[in-house]
């Protein structure tokens, strides 16, 4: 569990990844369109999240180690539940000497998300969202930063839900090479998108 922060926005994702696994979506209605606009990501999003990023590298003195990217082998460097870029911790850029404890880890997936969260919400504005679309949509964002500029945000803001998840699949490459996790990620957020 992550310490306590003054942080209120911080604190409901936090309360969020303490209760993860403890709620069940709501039962899909495969007629109806989306009748509500979800702007924060739920547990089930974040499990997704957690699934396949994971937080490798764990040491034998219980720190977390960076890793290279998979798809370049070097930048950028990776901590904890697929952080990158700025080292919150120790300063500077994540790279391969950086080591952060479980709970700075943690701590940086529940800043990233309130983050990741925003831009998406921001993206989609008004238009109609469950919050299994919205959690899926994170996902991807949080991946690839790319929520402003996919093919698969331009058909959900036109209500084609279907071609939409179709659109994940095509985010599979990484250092120009398909990746067997994004296949498995991209297939799991199409789901998740759709139910």
């Amino acid at each position: 569990m992550l310490h306590q922060s003054p942080n209120p926005l911080l604190a409901v994702i936090r309360r969020l990844m303490g209760d993860a696994g403890t709620t069940t979506p709501a039962e899909p209605n495969p007629v109806s369109p989306p009748t509500s606009t979800a702007s924060a990501i739920s547990p089930v999003g974040i499990d997704l999240i957690k699934r396949f990023e994971g937080c490798a590298r764990l040491q034998t003195d219980g720190m977390v180690a960076a890793y290279p990217d998979p798809g370049t082998g070097g930048e950028p460097w990776t901590i904890g539940w697929g952080a990158t870029g700025r080292d919150h911790v120790h300063g500077g850029r994540i790279g391969p000497q950086t080591v952060w404890t479980q709970a700075q880890c943690d701590d940086r997936l529940a800043q990233d998300l309130v983050r990741y969260a925003a831009d998406v919400a921001r993206v989609l504005g008004d238009a109609s969202t469950t919050q299994p679309q919205f959690d899926a949509l994170v996902s991807f964002h949080y991946n690839t930063g790319a929520i402003a500029r996919a093919t698969l945000t331009q058909k959900h803001l036109v209500g084609d839900f279907q071609g939409a998840a179709r659109e994940f699949a095509r985010w599979n490459r990484a250092g120009g090479r398909v990746l067997k996790g994004l296949v498995r990620r991209r297939a799991a957020e199409a789901e998740l998108y759709l139910s």
